[in-house]
């Protein structure tokens, strides 16, 4: 295994460590179609009631939330504009008619009045972020009091597979390191209990929601393993090998170990999802 030191000089700027390609697409897809039960099991908003989905990228979890709450009057927000057009589309192709409102911002600089939602929803966004409880406290100011926030976050250190492997889990680590060089944390999941109450919220409970995958689940070998998660650690490839935090004969043995799990072994994951509640009186924003 690779032992070099990293230098910050070859590591890539800040910014979506996945990337913004069509593969990307895709698998974002794939994801919140293979998880849709999971996560958004218990979350259903009222009709009438306005609902922030912010960081919808290309509205992969979109559509689960217009089919969970069709009478609800969903407003989402990304700043990436070619996100949002292909966000978009998806829509208009999986639910014909639905009522959407799509808003070009940036989490930290929203357009939107005091209480001006009843509920939000955030899922896989703020792992992104340099600084979540700041996004949070905005988030809160944008929510009526009594009003509801759901975060859904990743955690790669929940990530454990037969057979094991120090290659496979060292690619994946890889990723975790790259993600916290473009001023994320793909180790957040953990943290949302403690960031949601930073951010001045009641009522904050959070959950674990498990995936495991084996072969008497091929469903979730092919959708998770293979398509989400997998796919997701080769995406950094190439920023990972000019970072030099491995080598390339030592990625294709820790990539290929992942592939086996998918073959002939287990994986498992562990997804976090916190609801937490504005409180009436609502503290100061942290700065």
């Amino acid at each position: 295994m690779n032992t070099a030191t990293t230098s910050s000089a070859a590591l890539p700027a800040a910014g979506y460590v996945h990337g913004y390609s069509s593969r990307e697409g895709r698998r974002l897809s794939d994801q919140a179609d293979i998880l849709a039960q999971l996560l958004h099991a218990g979350t259903a908003y009222p009709a009438g009631s306005r609902v922030l989905e912010v960081g919808c990228g290309v509205g992969a979890q979109t559509p689960h939330l217009l089919r969970s709450s069709p009478g609800a009057h969903i407003v989402a927000v990304d700043r990436s504009g070619e996100s949002l057009a292909q966000a978009r589309a998806r829509v208009a192709d999986l639910v014909p008619g639905a009522r959407v409102e799509w808003v070009r911002a940036d989490v930290f600089d929203l357009p939107f009045a005091d209480a001006e939602f009843d509920h939000v929803f955030v899922c896989f966004f703020l792992e992104h972020l340099p600084d979540p409880v700041k996004a949070l406290a905005g988030l809160r100011r944008v929510l009526r009091p009594g009003g509801t926030i759901t975060v859904i976050e990743g955690d790669h250190g929940s990530a454990f597979f037969h057979p094991d492997s120090a290659h496979a889990r060292a690619a994946i680590d890889c990723q975790v390191r790259l993600q916290a060089v473009a001023g994320g944390n793909a180790l957040l999941g953990r943290q949302l209990q403690p960031l949601l109450d930073g951010a001045g919220y009641d009522g904050v409970v959070v959950r674990p929601r498990t995936v495991y995958a084996d072969r008497t689940r091929p469903a979730l070998v092919d959708g998770f393993t293979r398509n989400t998660f997998i796919a997701m650690v080769e995406s950094v490839r190439d920023d990972a090998l000019a970072a030099a935090l491995t080598t390339e004969p030592d990625w294709e043995r820790g990539i290929a170990d992942l592939h086996r799990t998918a073959h002939d072994g287990t994986f498992h994951y562990t997804f976090f999802k916190g609801v937490a509640v504005k409180p009436h009186a609502s503290p100061a924003t942290p700065g």
